[in-house]
């Protein structure tokens, strides 16, 4: 196994997840505060949120910028290749959504087999 390999397993751990993937999405082209994502991700914990807000910028998917006021103003934003991510992931739920009969009939032959 390459390293490579190695850590794109890492990567791809990280971020096959209802709520990495969400984020993701809900990011978009957009930058957002801590308590916008928070409210966009309708059951999110405060801890979750932030596991994986850390975890996608430790992989570089995301860019946190910290404003120095009082309070501290924190914003997130997808990098290029959380952009990236983020169309590709939109591929798959587009072929998902043109697949879906044959995907739901194939279940169901498979099953009445069973």
């Amino acid at each position: 196994m390459t390293r490579a390999d190695s850590l794109a397993r890492e990567i791809f751990a990280g971020v096959a997840n209802k709520w990495a993937l969400l984020l993701i999405n809900v990011l978009g082209d957009r930058t957002l505060r801590f308590t916008e994502l928070r409210g966009a991700i309708e059951g999110i914990s405060h801890k979750m949120l932030t596991q994986t807000l850390r975890g996608l910028e430790r992989d570089g998917l995301v860019d946190r910028t910290v404003h120095p006021v009082v309070p501290p103003r924190v914003e997130y934003r997808l990098t290029e290749a959380g952009g990236a991510l983020r169309d590709t992931v939109n591929g798959m739920c587009a072929w998902t959504r043109r697949y879906l009969d044959e995907i739901e009939s194939a279940r169901e032959r498979f099953d009445a087999g069973r």
